[in-house]
């Protein structure tokens, strides 16, 4: 089966996920998460990439990309990808044993207007979920320890100027999502489907021709 196109248009925010090949876990020790971080930082920097979110979970990785011009997201993705790939590869004596992550990674839009909040919510929120921190801010693996307990150079790997975080951000980061929200997101995640209002979902789905996508999850085709 022919795999969907993928919409790679600056100006559009981005939910991307990328998972180790058979779930394996990827991080393993402090020094894996520090690998690519610096490997993060790297390709922001040469490919001026807006960064609004991310978290590193063991088995997978979540980030929040607000690219500026079309192609850019493809080009940081496949250069993170790669580089995280030979580095890893070099660094456990295991080249040619086969592919770091299971595929290309997967990027949902994310409607910036109204549903941005809710998306970085969800993505620094992983490691709470998943019983591995108490609170977002004790996972040193992410921007909310970062937002808190960075320092100012570690600041420069996040964008914070495109965007505004709710001025109480530390109460409202550790109060769990609404259990609807968080359905909501996991179709988006799931289906591969623009997360947001629906008639702004629709308008995505129009601009980008992604209907035949979404018909293919179950959406009723429309009359013409």
């Amino acid at each position: 089966m022919p795999r969907n196109a993928r919409v790679d248009v600056g100006g559009e925010i981005y939910h991307v996920i990328n998972r180790a090949n058979g779930c394996l876990q990827i991080f393993n020790k402090d020094e894996d998460y520090e690998l690519f971080e610096e490997l993060l930082f790297e390709t922001k920097e040469l490919f001026h990439m807006r960064i609004l979110a991310y978290c590193l979970m063991p088995n997978h990785f979540h980030l929040v990309l607000y690219p500026k011009n079309d192609g850019d997201m493809g080009l940081f993705m496949h250069r993170l990808s790669n580089s995280h790939t030979r580095k890893v590869h070099a660094l456990t004596n295991t080249n040619g044993s086969g592919h770091l992550y299971q595929g290309r990674y997967k990027s949902f839009l994310v409607d910036k207007e109204n549903y941005l909040s809710a998306i970085i919510k969800y993505v620094e929120r992983n490691p709470v979920r998943a019983k591995l921190s108490k609170l977002c801010e004790d996972w040193k693996w992410g921007s909310a320890w970062l937002r808190i307990s960075g320092k100012l150079e570690q600041h420069k790997l996040l964008d914070q100027k495109s965007f505004d975080l709710p001025d109480n951000y530390i109460k409202w980061i550790n109060i769990s999502e609404d259990e609807d929200l968080l359905k909501n997101i996991r179709v988006s995640v799931k289906k591969g489907v623009p997360y947001g209002k629906e008639k702004w979902v629709d308008n995505m789905v129009l601009k980008y021709k992604l209907e035949s996508t979404l018909r293919s999850q179950g959406r009723p085709r429309k009359d013409r």
